[in-house]
C-alpha cells in the first residue's frame, strides 16, 4: 500500500446504538474492514444496490485517527489502532445484507490476522461493524458457514471481528475514490477462492501457451478499474501477431510463473510456457509496447530503431525484401496496425522504404533536432515506436517523402486482409 501525503482534520461521525430496524427502513449501513480500503471502496460502489461507499477509520481509541497516525511504526501492532474500513450505505431492497456480507467474506482472506497479503499491521485487520442486530445475526451466521467451507479447503480459523459500530471517521479527501485519482496501479486480490455457493471452477486450457510466445493478462473476477482501463486504452485495439490471452489467477495451471499474481492486472510475457517478463498493475500504452518490444525483438537493431530512434543502413536486407512486395500493406511490427500501403510506395533511390503518405491517422509527427538537423520524426500512433522521418516535397510530383525503416514493419498481402 502506498503512503499518501498531507492530512486534513477529521470529524468523527457518531453512529446510533445498534437497534432492530423497522420493516420500512431499507436504507442500511455496514462498516467493513478487509485490508487497504482503496480497492474495496471501488468494488462496493459498483455493486447494484450500494448507494455509497466511503473510506475511513473505525474501531480504535486513544487518539484521533488520520492516515499519518495509523501508519506509524509504533502502532503497527497496537490493538487500539484504528482499522482501515469502508462505510457501505445500501438499499436492502436491492442488495440484501446476506449478499453483501457473503461478498465481503469472499473478497479477502479472513483467516489472516492483522494483514492482507503484503500489508501487515492492525490497521489491516478483518472486521465487521454493524448498525443493527439483524446485521449482527447475519454476520455471525455467515462467519460460521464460511469457516466450515474454509476448513474443508485447508484454511485456518477466521480472524474477522464482529462488533457494533460506535464511531466512523471519514478518511482524508485524497483517499476517497483513490483509484480514480491515481490512474496507474493495481487492485489487490487476496481472496481465497472459496465461495458460499458451489461454483464450477472455470478451467482454462493452457496447452497452446506451452509453445511459442504469448501475452497473458491476469484479470479480476470482480470489478477492477485498472483492468478496465488497460483494456480500453491499450489492449482492445491490439492486433499484433503474438497471441493475447486473459486468465484469472487460478487459471495459470501448467505455466511457470515467477511474478506474484495477486494484483490485477498483471501482464505476463510467456515463451514456451515459461514467464520471460512480468509486470504488476496498469501499464500505459508506451510502457506496454516497450515491454512487448523487448519480448519480441530482444537485443536487436529493430529494437534500437523502434525505441532509441535509430536508423538502419541503406539498402539493408529487410529493405531488399520489402521494396518489391506484392500488393498489400505494411503494419506496425508490434501493434499490428496498418501504417503504409504499397500503392503509395515509390523507389526514391535512397535505400530506405519511401512512401508519399501514411494510412490516415496511423502516425504522429514530432520535431527532431538531433544530429544538428531540423527534421520531422514519424512515430506509430498505436505503439509509439519510431518509424523514420518525413521530408517535404521530395517525393514524386512534389509530394512528401516518408522515409521509413523497414525493420520495424511487417508486410501483409492485400488478399490476406
Amino acid at each position: 500500500m502506498m503512503l499518501g501525503v498531507g492530512v486534513s482534520a477529521l470529524a468523527g461521525t457518531d453512529m446510533p446504538k445498534p437497534k432492530v430496524d423497522g420493516a420500512s427502513n431499507h436504507i442500511k449501513t455496514l462498516v467493513l474492514g478487509s485490508g487497504c480500503f482503496w480497492g474495496p471502496e471501488k468494488r462496493y460502489e459498483k455493486m447494484t444496490g450500494v448507494i455509497d461507499a466511503e473510506s475511513g477509520y473505525a474501531d480504535g481509541k486513544g487518539f484521533k485517527p488520520s492516515y499519518r497516525e495509523i501508519i506509524k511504526s509504533s502502532r503497527r501492532f497496537d490493538e487500539d489502532n484504528y482499522a482501515e474500513v469502508v462505510k457501505v450505505t445500501y438499499n436492502a431492497n436491492l442488495i440484501t445484507t446476506d449478499a453483501l456480507l457473503k461478498y465481503y467474506f469472499e473478497s479477502h482472506d479472513p483467516t489472516q490476522k492483522n494483514r492482507q497479503g503484503n500489508d501487515v499491521g492492525t490497521q489491516y485487520r478483518s472486521i465487521i461493524l454493524y448498525t443493527d442486530e439483524q446485521q449482527s445475526d447475519k454476520a455471525h451466521t455467515l462467519k460460521a458457514q464460511y469457516q466450515h467451507l474454509l476448513s474443508e479447503q485447508g484454511y485456518g480459523d477466521i480472524q474477522t471481528k464482529i462488533k457494533p459500530l460506535r464511531k466512523f471517521y471519514p478518511a482524508e479527501e485524497y483517499h476517497q475514490n483513490y483509484l480514480t485519482k491515481n490512474p496507474k496501479g493495481y487492485c489487490p486480490d487476496h481472496s481465497t477462492g472459496v465461495t458460499f455457493e458451489k461454483v464450477a471452477k472455470d478451467k482454462a486450457d493452457n496447452t497452446m501457451l506451452a509453445q511459442g510466445k504469448h501475452i497473458v493478462i491476469v484479470d479480476a473476477k470482480s470489478y477492477c478499474p485498472y483492468c478496465e482501463k488497460l483494456k480500453k486504452e491499450v489492449l482492445n485495439d491490439y492486433q499484433g501477431d503474438i497471441p493475447l490471452h486473459f486468465r484469472y489467477a487460478d487459471q495459470l495451471e501448467g505455466l511457470m510463473i515467477k511474478t506474484a499474481t495477486w494484483a490485477t492486472p498483471t501482464i505476463l510475457f510467456i515463451e514456451n510456457g515459461v514467464e520471460s517478463l512480468g509486470f504488476q498493475g496498469f501499464m500505459a500504452r508506451e510502457e506496454f509496447y516497450k515491454a512487448l518490444g523487448a519480448f519480441k525483438l530482444g537485443r536487436s537493431e529493430a529494437f534500437d530503431i523502434a525505441f532509441q530512434k535509430g536508423t538502419e543502413r541503406p539498402f539493408c536486407k529487410q529493405y531488399d525484401i520489402f521494396k518489391n512486395t506484392p500488393d498489400g500493406v505494411f503494419i506496425d511490427k508490434l501493434s499490428g496496425k496498418i501504417l503504409f500501403d504499397t500503392r503509395d510506395r515509390f523507389n526514391s533511390g535512397t535505400g530506405w522504404l519511401s512512401f508519399t503518405h501514411p494510412v490516415k491517422d496511423s502516425v504522429t509527427y514530432h520535431k527532431d533536432l538531433s544530429h544538428g538537423m531540423v527534421r520531422t520524426e514519424i512515430r506509430s500512433k498505436s505503439s509509439g515506436i519510431h518509424l523514420g522521418h518525413v521530408f517535404k516535397n521530395e517525393g514524386p510530383k512534389g509530394q512528401d517523402r516518408y522515409c521509413i525503416n523497414a525493420q520495424v514493419l511487417e508486410f501483409k498481402a492485400r488478399e490476406a486482409l
